[in-house]
């Protein structure tokens, strides 16, 4: 069965351009979204949950489908597990074909790629971060709450319950200082 799936978007926000393609594709089934929000995929998520080995999801343009690569490879994923197939028009997938079965691998080397280069530009501005003498992580509770977290444990006149609301410091940071 060729379902099709629609989610409007700035250049298609009524979904007509998409439904008329979906139609010339000869899809059996149209799911379309109500709205554009990443977040709430209902429809997406039935015809996910509904796919049965063999079926085609066909989609105007991989934007309808997915908003980022991880999301995209959540899908092909899921498809994958299925035994389901994609069709992309605009981007002339079609993973009942090799080539289109071979962009699932490319989309997951795409994914980790892009972790990689976060991964990469971050312990980058750590370390130039660290050069001018600026710490990173967390910053420290004023030593003073501390302090008089501390005597408050020690006093065992207090629950930690009292001691996190009275000075703000939670029961591991009170721990952590307590080891050193």
């Amino acid at each position: 069965m060729k379902i099709g799936y629609i989610r409007p978007y700035s250049d298609d926000e009524s979904g007509t351009r998409q439904r008329e393609l979906l139609d010339a594709e000869g899809c059996d089934i149209i799911a379309a979204e109500e709205q554009a929000s990443a977040k709430r995929r209902i429809e997406l998520e039935k015809v996910l949950d509904g796919l049965r080995e063999e079926d085609v999801l066909v989609v105007a343009r991989l934007f309808a489908l997915a908003d980022s690569t991880r999301h995209l490879v959540e899908v092909l994923d899921t498809l994958d597990d299925k035994k389901a197939r994609l069709v992309a028009l605009h981007e002339r997938i079609d993973t009942r074909e090799a080539a289109g079965e071979a962009f699932r691998a490319h989309a997951h080397a795409l994914l980790e790629l892009q972790a990689d280069v976060v991964s990469e530009h971050t312990k980058r501005g750590m370390y130039e971060a660290k050069q001018k003498g600026i710490k990173s992580g967390r910053p420290r509770k004023l030593d003073d709450n501390v302090r008089k977290a501390i005597q408050m444990y020690e006093s065992r006149q207090h629950t930690l319950a009292q001691i996190k609301e009275e000075t703000g410091i939670s029961k591991s940071t009170l721990y952590r200082y307590l080891e050193n």
